[in-house]
C-alpha cells in the first residue's frame, strides 16, 4: 500500500521536474529570439515556478498521497507555457502598441490558484459531501450565471463580468464547475427515472415528457446566456456539458440526440437575431471579406482578427517561425484572450498545435479514467462532467480561432491571459485529484477477528456511504 502511494508520487516529481525544465527551456528561447541573450530575472522566474511545482506536489503528497500521477505535471506544463507566451507577447505589444505587460499579473494569479489548489485539497477530504447540497449548488449557478447580464459588456458587446470598482472577475470561469457538481448529484438521484422509462419508436429510446423538463430547463437557460449576455462560449459549454453528463448517467443516445436538435435550433435562431452572435457568425462564414471595401462588406464584419489568426497558421506550417520569431501583433489585443493559440500555431507550428492540444486530451483521459476507476455514481459523473467542461472548452476556442466554428471569446484554458480563468481551473485539477485519489485509494481489508482494519490515512475510506439516494436496484431475472 504505501509502496503504491510513494511511487505514484516519485513518478509525479520527476515529472514536475521535466515539466519545470521545459517551461524554461520555452523562455530561454524567447529571450535569445528576441534580444540574444538570456532573459533577466531567468533563474528567479526559474526558481519561482519550481516552488508553484514543489509547493503543489507536496499538497497531493499529503492530502490526496493515491492520487493519479499524471494530473499535476501536464498541468504545470500548460501553465508555464502559457506564462511564455504571455511574456513573449509583452514583448511584441510593448514595442507596436506600447500596452503593459501582463505576464506579472498572470504569475500573480497562477499563485492563487495553486493556492487555491492547495486549499480545496487540504479542506475537501471527501467529495462526497458536495452532492449533500445539491439544490445550492443550482442556486448558486444560476446566479452566478445570470449576474453579468446586469453589469456593462466588454469592449466587443458581450457580458461575461461582474465588476466592483477596480475589481472583476468572470463568473463563468467558476459556474462550469458549480453547475457540474450539480448536475452530477441530481443525476446520481434521477438517473434511474431518466433511463427507465420512455417509449421506443424506430429503434430509438423516447424520453417521456415529464423526464425531458430537465433538459428543457437547461436548454432555456443557455438561451437566455445567449440573448442577455450574449455569450456563445458559457452558453455552448454550459448546455453541453449537461447533455454529455446526462448521457453517461443514462446511456440513453435519445438524450444526444434531442439535446444536439436543441442546441443547434437556438443557436440558429439567436444567432440570426442577436446583433453580437450575428456578427460573431458573419465572421466565422466570411473572415477575408472584411478587406473588401466598406460598402461591399458583409452587414456584421466589424473585425479582421478572424482572417488574421488563419494567416498566422497558415505562415507557421509544420514546425513554425520558432518562439519570439511570429509577428503576433498583427492580431492586437487579442493575441491575450481566445487568439493566444495563434502564437501557438504561428511560432510552434502545426506540430505545436498538436502537442498543446493533446495535453489537454491527456488531461481530458485522465479525468475519464478516473470516472471509471470511481467508486460511486457521483464521483463518475463528477469526474466525467469536468473533464467534458474541459474538452468542451478548448474545443470552443479553438474551433472559433481555427474557423471551424464561430469565435466565443472564452479563455483557453491555463494558456490565456485571465484570473478567474486560472483561479477556476487549478480548482477543477484539485477536484480531480481528489476524486482519483478516492478511486485509487485501498479498500478497508477485514482483520484476524473479521473487524475492519482501516487504511490510517486522513480521508475516509471509500466504503463510507453518504446520506442520499440508494444506488441502482439490480434487474431483475
Amino acid at each position: 500500500m504505501a509502496r503504491t502511494r510513494h511511487r505514484a508520487r516519485d513518478i509525479e516529481l520527476r515529472m514536475l521536474v521535466f515539466a519545470v525544465a521545459l517551461c524554461l527551456f520555452g523562455y530561454a528561447l524567447v529571450g535569445y529570439a528576441v534580444d540574444d541573450r538570456l532573459p533577466g530575472g531567468f533563474f528567479t522566474v526559474g526558481g519561482g515556478l519550481a516552488v508553484l511545482a514543489g509547493v503543489a506536489h507536496l499538497a497531493v503528497r499529503k492530502f490526496a498521497p493515491y492520487a493519479d500521477p499524471l494530473i499535476l505535471p501536464v498541468t504545470t506544463v500548460l501553465s508555464g507555457l502559457g506564462l511564455v507566451l504571455i511574456h513573449r507577447l509583452d514583448l511584441s505589444y510593448k514595442d507596436t502598441y506600447n500596452s503593459p505587460p501582463a505576464a506579472g499579473g498572470q504569475v500573480m494569479w497562477t499563485v492563487i490558484g495553486v493556492t487555491a489548489f492547495t486549499i480545496l485539497l487540504a479542506v475537501l477530504r471527501d467529495y462526497r459531501l458536495l452532492q449533500r447540497y445539491v439544490y445550492i449548488t443550482a442556486l448558486v449557478a444560476l446566479v452566478l450565471l445570470m449576474a453579468p447580464a446586469f453589469f456593462p459588456g466588454d469592449t466587443y458587446g458581450a457580458k461575461r463580468w461582474i465588476r466592483a470598482g477596480a475589481l472583476s472577475f468572470q463568473p463563468g470561469e467558476f459556474v462550469k464547475i458549480i453547475i457540474t457538481v450539480f448536475f452530477a448529484a441530481y443525476l446520481t438521484m434521477q438517473r434511474d427515472a431518466l433511463a427507465l422509462t420512455g417509449r421506443r419508436i424506430w429503434g430509438i429510446h423516447l424520453p417521456r415528457g415529464r423526464q425531458l423538463g430537465p433538459i428543457v430547463t437547461v436548454w432555456v437557460f443557455s438561451l437566455l446566456v445567449l440573448v442577455f449576455e450574449r455569450d456563445l462560449g458559457t452558453s455552448l459549454i454550459f448546455f453541453g456539458v449537461f447533455v454529455a453528463v446526462l448521457y453517461i448517467a443514462t446511456e440513453r443516445t435519445s438524450w444526444v440526440l434531442f439535446g444536439l436538435l436543441m442546441a443547434a435550433l437556438g443557436a440558429a435562431v439567436v444567432g440570426s437575431y442577436e446583433p453580437h452572435v450575428h456578427g460573431r457568425v458573419v465572421a466565422w462564414l466570411h473572415p477575408f471579406d472584411y478587406y473588401l471595401p466598406p460598402g461591399q462588406r458583409p452587414a456584421g464584419l466589424v473585425s479582421d482578427q478572424a482572417a488574421q489568426a488563419l494567416f498566422s497558421f497558415g505562415s507557421g506550417g509544420i514546425l513554425g517561425t520558432g518562439l519570439g520569431r511570429g509577428h503576433s501583433e498583427l492580431i492586437a489585443f487579442a493575441g491575450r484572450s481566445d487568439f493566444i493559440i495563434t502564437a501557438v500555431g504561428e511560432e510552434l507550428g502545426l506540430a505545436g498545435m498538436m502537442a498543446v492540444l493533446l495535453l489537454y486530451l491527456l488531461l481530458a483521459q485522465r479525468g475519464l479514467r478516473t470516472a471509471l476507476e470511481a467508486g460511486d455514481a457521483f464521483g463518475k459523473l463528477l469526474a466525467a462532467g469536468l473533464a467534458c467542461a474541459l474538452v468542451f472548452q478548448v474545443f470552443v476556442v479553438v474551433g472559433g480561432v481555427t474557423g471551424l466554428m464561430p469565435l466565443t471569446g472564452k479563455a483557453l484554458p491555463f494558456l490565456a491571459q485571465g484570473g478567474s480563468s486560472v483561479v477556476a481551473n487549478w480548482l477543477v485539477m484539485a477536484l480531480l485529484v481528489r476524486i482519483s485519489d478516492g478511486a485509487r485509494r485501498p479498500q478497508p481489508k477485514p482483520g484476524p477477528a473479521g473487524e475492519i482494519v482501516r487504511s490510517p490515512t486522513p480521508s475516509a475510506p471509500l466504503g463510507t456511504p453518504l446520506p442520499g439516494p440508494a444506488e441502482r436496484p439490480p434487474a431483475a431475472c
